[in-house]
Order: C-alpha cells, then structure tokens, then sequence
C-alpha cells in the first residue's frame, strides 16, 4: 500500500475543497486533494453550474416558441423551432467538463495532490483512499490537518425512493428526453428552478408544495412575482398538499390536500426537491466522533471541529448551503493552517434564487430587523420605472433597502426581476463596508441598468427618490 504524508489533507473536491486546496497551495502549504468524481463537487457537476445552464436553454427556446405562436412586441416573428435536446445536454456538459478541468489545472499550478478516489477516514490523521481504478492500489496518507469538505445531498422520501420515475435534481439536470408530464416535489428554490426549465422546455408541470405558499423561506413579497409568472406560464401549484407517494402502478402520485381529500397526478418523471443534507455516512466520519449540530458538523468561526487539527466547511457544517459560504470558509482555513490569524464573520452572504423573475436576499429583511429589536427605515423601487427593465422586457419585480433608522446603516438588501442576481454583489459589499443610504444615494449609477433602482430605492428611503 503506497503512504503520502502531507501538511493538509482535504477530503472532497467542490468549491469549498478545490478553493482551501488552491490558496493552500498559493502559501506553500503542502497539500492533497481527494476527490472521487470530477473537481468541482456537486456545483460544478450536478448543481449550479449546470442547471443555470439548462434554465437558460429553456429560456432561450421558450422565447422562440413565443416568437413562433404570437407577433412579439419586438416585431419577431420566426417558425415553429425544435430543440435537439441531445445536442443540448452535450452544450452544458462542455461547459461542465472546461470548469471541472480548470480546477484541476489550478491545483496542479499551485502545487496540490490530486488523489482521484473515495476516502475512508481511519482517525483525525489518516485516510484511505480507494480510487476508481479496480487494478490500481488503496493508498493510505497521514496529514497534520485534514480539512472534511464532503459537501451535501439530496433528500430522499422514504416513501417515495429514487429510481425508476422518481429522479433528484441530478437526473433531472441530464434528460434523456423532456417528460410529457412532471411532478415537481417541493416548491423551494431548487424544484420552483428545474420546473420552471421544464415547463419552458414544453412539460406539463405540477408543483406540489406541503406549506401554503412557494418559496417558504423568502418573504411573501418577494415571492408574488414569482408566482405570477408561474401562472402565467401554465405551471400548476398544489400548495398546502402533502405527497403520500406513488400509486400501486407507479404511474401516479398520491397527494392530500389541507382539507385531507386525496387525488392522483399523472407522472412521466417525479423530480423529489425537498432539500438537502450534509454528506455524513458512508466515509467514516463517524470514527472521529465530532460533535454535531443537529446533521451537520459543528464549527466555530474558524471552521475547526472538536477534534484538533481536524476542520469543516461549507454544507457539511449545515445552513447556509451555499456555494460561496464554502469558498468562503476554505480560502479562510487554509490561510489559518498556513499561520495566519482569521475568523469567518461575513457581515452578510448573498443569497440567489435563479427563479423567472430571479430573488435576491442579502442581509436583513424588514421582519428579520423587526424580531431582532432595530428600527430601521425601508423604500422599495419598482422596475416598472427602471428604463433598462423595460427595454428587456423585465418591468415585474423591484429593488427594497434596509437601513437602521439610528444612523442610516444598509442592514440589509432584497430584489426581485430580471437578471438581479448580477445586483447581488454590489448589495453585499455595500453591507460588508458598512455603508448608509446617502453613501449609496450619492453613489453616479450608470444609466441605462437595473442598478439605478439600487440608488433609487437609497434616494427613496432618504425622501427623495427622482424617478417615482
């Protein structure tokens, strides 16, 4: 059995992982890598990346379609198209494979071990990795650090397990052909993105949803234009309505609604998006017997676990499951292994919802400020008075500040409209440098773009909005 001994061991490839790796390898730290599937992690190969990719396929054939069934306002007209979905899948796989390739060319660049395989933790200073290859040898590495970056997964209904017409989000990004008719479990970020895809590529999709609104976790005004748009595209909401599971020919779903009368739903395919857990069996974590947080690994604000030297990041310790919260964190632990003095306290982590209008949230809401005790002053700027939200045909939605009313402090940011994930920056930083609504105010905007609605809605909370 071959041994490598190194500084830092990293187990699992995603963002959180290949970033520690990288800026590990950037400061000298001798460092390795392992990852079983493909660098990247679930974002770069079954999640974010590729499902932006299939949402904006589906947008751009839903356009086309439009243009083919009415006049457009634009004045196109065009024919009946076709999509070649093959075709399709190949385009976002190649975007896929040139990302995941990258990240391995930046940890080779900088240094870092790559061990293609899947780690067994032995203790807080060893693991064995089994690779792919059957012919090649378990190989066993010892490290002074070990940093678990092993991500998250989707949830599974007992009831209702994945196979045959039941599928998650992975399958769902890889179509082999678009269902006649889905079912959509779950009307949270993930199942409200892929349906919406779906619909737009010509399924006839059904959300169903066990609160009694879409987004539960977003605030209710965000949502509405979400839910108008739904409704306009044909998607049909269940809300209030818990799935039982699927009928005794597996063709249906059976669902129940508040008032407990029960109904079956035709179903080609059954996309089950009822959320995700951290990735914690199967690998032996359990031999280091950390303490938890519920299903998640518990961390302080340096990501270290209760055994020392041995650190977590991203899903893996729980909530916010996002992305960059574990860039983020792994940038931050490999500085610390390096010898440096840091501490994760974001002012603020941005959140997306790639929805039709997409959601943006950063910060504080007006009920989040109100339960902590802050009076604050709030305005809203709506897109319908935003001249570039016109001339793309993006006017539902608008951009709402949070400020403390003391000192006029951005506590928090929200937006909802037509490419506003792009604002998501500007409202982050905004808070992370601590500035007030005359700084933002005061700020030139370009003219045309939706980021004067940002310095709108600052003018409008100081009384003086221009354009309203």
């Amino acid at each position: 059995m071959e041994t490598i001994n190194t500084t830092l061991l990293i187990v699992g490839g995603g963002p959180g992982g290949y970033v520690a790796g990288i800026r590990a390898g950037q400061l000298g730290v001798p460092t390795v890598l392992v990852e079983g599937a493909s660098p990247g992690g679930t974002c770069l190969n079954i999640g974010c990346i590729p499902s932006k990719a299939l949402i904006h396929a589906a947008e751009e054939f839903c356009k086309a379609r439009s243009y083919a069934a009415e006049t457009s306002p634009l004045g196109i007209s065009s024919s009946e198209p076709r999509i070649d979905l093959e075709r399709t899948v190949a385009w976002k796989d190649g975007i896929v494979k040139k990302l995941t390739g990258g990240v391995g060319a930046l940890l080779k660049k900088n240094g870092v071990k790559l061990v293609n395989g899947w780690a067994t933790i032995l203790d807080g200073k060893t693991v064995e990795v089994r690779p792919e290859g059957a012919s090649e040898a378990t190989v066993r590495i010892r490290c002074e650090h070990m940093l678990l970056a092993s991500g998250s997964e989707a949830v599974e209904l007992p009831f209702m397990p994945f196979g045959g017409r039941v599928i998650s989000s992975t399958e769902a990004l890889s179509p082999g052909e678009i269902p006649q008719r889905l079912v959509v479990v779950g009307a949270g970020y993930i199942g409200l993105e892929l349906g919406t895809a779906y619909r737009k590529l010509g399924s006839q999709v059904t959300v169903v949803e066990a609160a009694d609104r879409i987004l539960p976790a977003y605030d209710a005004d965000l949502v509405k234009p979400v839910a108008a748009a739904l409704e306009r595209l044909g998607v049909e909401l269940r809300l209030a309505t818990s799935v039982l599971g699927m009928d005794e020919e597996g063709t249906q779903v059976r669902v129940r609604d508040a008032s407990g009368v029960e109904a079956l739903l035709e179903a080609d395919k059954v996309l089950v998006a009822v959320g995700r857990k951290p990735r914690t069996t199967g690998w032996g974590l359990e031999n280091l017997m950390l303490d938890m947080n519920g299903r998640a690994v518990k961390v302080d604000d340096g990501c270290r676990t209760s055994m020392r030297n041995v650190w977590a990041i991203g899903d893996l310790t729980g909530e916010p499951m996002l992305a960059h919260r574990a860039m983020a964190q792994g940038e931050m632990v490999a500085e610390i292994v390096s010898g440096k003095r840091r501490h994760f306290a974001p002012a603020a982590i941005p959140a997306v919802c790639f929805t039709d209008p997409e959601i943006v949230v950063v910060g504080m809401s007006p009920q989040d400020a109100d339960k902590a005790g802050i009076e604050i002053i709030t305005a809203s700027f709506p897109f319908s008075a935003n001249g570039r939200a016109m001339t793309i045909e993006s006017t539902d939605g608008f951009v709402r500040v949070v400020a403390r009313k003391s000192d006029q402090r951005i506590v928090g940011w929200q937006a909802v409209g037509g490419a506003v994930s792009e604002l998501a920056a500007g409202f982050t930083q905004s808070i992370e440098l601590g500035a007030q609504l005359g700084d933002i105010g005061g700020t030139i905007h370009a003219h045309p773009t939706l980021g004067e609605a940002v310095q709108e809605a600052a003018l409008r909370a100081l009384g003086h909005a221009l354009h309203i």
